[in-house]
């Protein structure tokens, strides 16, 4: 897998050069600086490319290219939209940017109630506390409707709690919940909130799905004709909240809108760690049935909490996910379309987040996108990429000069039972 490292654009915290020596040789970026609903001119791409090229690695992924709020209700200027959408996958294409990771979330991209959970090691992490939403949900938006949909042990919970928050403590949970994280489309205040949201009270779950269809009916043939892979990213985190649809939290979910859309440049971004929130959700299993449709990769943990509706972000290594057989299933699958001649035989990855540790702590950083963290979490995927790579080729890509090992010794690598029983391909 190409090792990548998601970046904002000249105002990141984090620069080129830092990602370069985490060893990233992609970069995962988009045109921040321009507002949502407009065309990237190819002026604007080839600025940005060249940068990251003079930082000397290559923009591979384009995370992301918004979808409106008016193309996701379908109404406004969703036309104008989705004409601007067209013409941008246009000239990414141009310049050879063909990798474009979107989602469809209404109204929030991503939502954490905490954004420095403290660690037992004194790192701090993203978390999701399902009654820090319900507090949020019940005593500050106060939607009518929230009453019913939240259990009553949980509404009580928040009442509690609720009158025991300072100001500050309050108004520090709405900026966290709506003032808009990385990447995300947009911020708003509460007021705006409360309207956006209005907007999808007559809007169901069905009617997303049809409007996410509707967009991928106009977008695919321009991706197709112009060898663009589109890579949708789950919903985050994948469950209902605030009265928003969620629509793609579950493999039940992927498998609908793949067979709906059924075209290979209609593909998903798999996040590790947002499948991973969901205990009914198998995260091997995803990966192993819609292997041929992913298009690009957050390798992220989680640790769901025992209440099981909330959970923080762990180290890479130690969390639900197993991802050391999720690595060794997307490298073979990797090794599958090499065998096909697929010119997409290199998944794009990135190390999806990262806790602020050692000095990081006392920067001010990107909320889930400090530098230190991310370089840990890299470091230790990488390693793992290069033992998977051992066992199944029977050599390591450190030295390409090195001579290869024996035969034989490839083959009782390959034969080896804690390897091959975790293989998806035999």
């Amino acid at each position: 897998m190409q090792q990548c490292w998601r970046w904002f654009g000249p105002r990141d915290s984090v620069p080129l050069a830092h990602a370069r020596q985490a060893g990233a040789t992609g970069i995962v970026t988009a045109l921040h600086h321009l507002p949502n609903g407009v065309a990237w001119s190819v002026d604007e791409i080839d600025r940005r490319k060249a940068e990251i090229q003079a930082a000397g690695m290559e923009w591979s992924v384009v995370e992301s290219i918004p979808v409106t709020e008016d193309i996701k209700t379908r109404t406004g200027e969703w036309k104008r939209h989705i004409a601007a959408y067209q013409m941008t996958l246009r000239n990414l294409a141009q310049r050879q940017i063909k990798t474009v990771c979107y989602n469809f979330s209404p109204v929030l991209d991503w939502t954490r109630t905490d954004l420095r959970y403290q660690l037992p090691d004194g790192g701090l992490a993203l978390r999701f506390d399902a009654t820090a939403l319900a507090i949020f949900d019940l005593c500050i938006l106060a939607r009518k409707e929230a009453f019913d949909e939240w259990a009553p042990f949980r509404v009580d919970l928040a009442r509690t709690k609720f009158v025991s928050m300072s100001e500050s403590e309050r108004a520090r949970l709405i900026r966290t919940i709506i003032a808009g994280l990385p990447g995300a489309e947009e911020s708003y205040s509460l007021d705006r909130f409360r309207i956006a949201c209005c907007r999808y009270k007559e809007i169901g779950g069905d009617d997303v799905r049809s409007n996410l269809v509707a967009f991928l009916d106009d977008i695919i043939p321009v991706a197709a004709e112009n060898g663009v892979r589109l890579a949708i990213h789950p919903d985050d985190p994948p469950r209902p909240m605030l009265g928003l649809p969620r629509i793609l939290v579950t493999a039940a979910d992927v498998r609908w809108l793949l067979s709906h859309v059924d075209h290979s440049a209609n593909g998903l971004t798999l996040c590790a760690g947002t499948f991973g929130v969901r205990s009914d959700n198998d995260v091997i299993a995803i990966a192993r049935e819609f292997a041929g449709r992913i298009h690009f990769v957050h390798l992220r943990n989680v640790r769901r909490e025992e209440d099981s509706e909330s959970f923080y972000e762990s180290y890479h290594l130690d969390g639900e996910v197993d991802m050391v057989t999720l690595i060794q299933g997307l490298t073979q699958e990797e090794q599958r379309r090499r065998a096909v001649e697929r010119d997409d035989n290199c998944i794009p990855m990135r190390a999806d987040h990262g806790h602020q540790i050692l000095d990081d702590i006392t920067k001010t950083v990107n909320p889930g996108y400090s530098a230190i963290g991310r370089l840990k979490g890299l470091a230790e995927l990488r390693g793992v990429m290069r033992t998977v790579e051992s066992f199944m080729y029977g050599t390591s890509t450190r030295d390409v000069g090195a001579p290869r090992p024996s035969a034989d010794w490839r083959e009782a690598r390959r034969s080896s039972g804690s390897i091959r029983d975790k293989l998806w391909l035999h």
